[in-house]
């Protein structure tokens, strides 16, 4: 699927280089192709889901509010998969009092009492073995992510756990930079009664600085590698897939 629903974010000739990089490579997918900019009813209904369980508040706080918030000496400043962690400064507005600017976030706290048992998941990466989202650092270390955005109405968690049950997906595969927000989205799908897949985190691929290679820090793309004569098995070589 073509995550987009960051439109701002999302280019046309970007999507036809994905298309045409995968093709070079010699896969192929299922069409057509899923794109979350035109799922935007599906992530309601999830978070509508989310809202009737009472498990969110709106939010009108800035991040300039956020980091005024957390620079008092009685906050902490951990950072999670979203950023710093929200102190929660909205948590005691109720959804009845959500204006059309305010962000909608999850009460953690609250997810974590519904669910009960500690959520937990299968990874078949470097961190293999069965992990548990336990509730301390769930609420520590990832707190009240942001479910809908002022901007795009929705997220990159709700997306994701709702197109994952919707297109039956048993395993995914993502980067290990993502490690970190997957007892998110198990604690999302247990409370949401949706399947959890497997997961399986790979490692990122990094120049020689330690630097993760991606497009802000002007990455080659795979098309400079054919440029340069490289073949399919180079590529696949060069990630270890030999």
């Amino acid at each position: 699927r073509i995550e987009d629903i960051d439109t701002a974010r999302c280019k046309p000739e970007w999507e036809a280089a994905i298309y045409d990089d995968l093709a070079w490579l010699g896969l192929n997918w299922p069409r057509p192709v899923w794109r979350q900019s035109d799922r935007r009813a599906a992530y309601g209904a999830t978070l509508a889901r989310l809202i009737a369980l009472g498990l969110c508040y709106p939010c009108r706080c800035t991040r300039s509010d956020i980091r005024a918030a957390l620079s008092a000496p009685q906050e902490g400043a951990a950072i999670g998969p979203d950023g710093p962690v929200y102190p929660g400064t909205c948590r005691s507005r109720a959804m009845s009092d959500a204006g059309p600017n305010d962000a909608i976030r999850l009460n953690i706290a609250h997810a974590c009492d519904l669910a009960r048992a500690d959520p937990a998941f299968l990874e078949t990466g470097p961190n293999a073995g069965r992990h548990t989202a336990r509730r301390a650092p769930l609420i520590h270390t990832i707190g009240d992510v942001v479910l809908a955005r002022r901007d795009i109405g929705t997220s990159y968690h709700i997306a994701v756990v709702t197109d994952d049950a919707a297109q039956a997906i048993t395993e995914v595969v993502r980067g290990l930079d993502l490690f970190g927000v997957t007892p998110l989205h198990v604690l999302l799908q247990t409370v949401l009664g949706l399947p959890t897949p497997a997961y399986h985190h790979h490692r990122l691929i990094r120049d020689a600085g330690g630097r993760r290679l991606a497009k802000r820090s002007d990455a080659q793309a795979l098309s400079v590698y054919r440029a340069q004569g490289l073949t399919p098995a180079d590529i696949r070589a060069r990630v270890g897939l030999t």
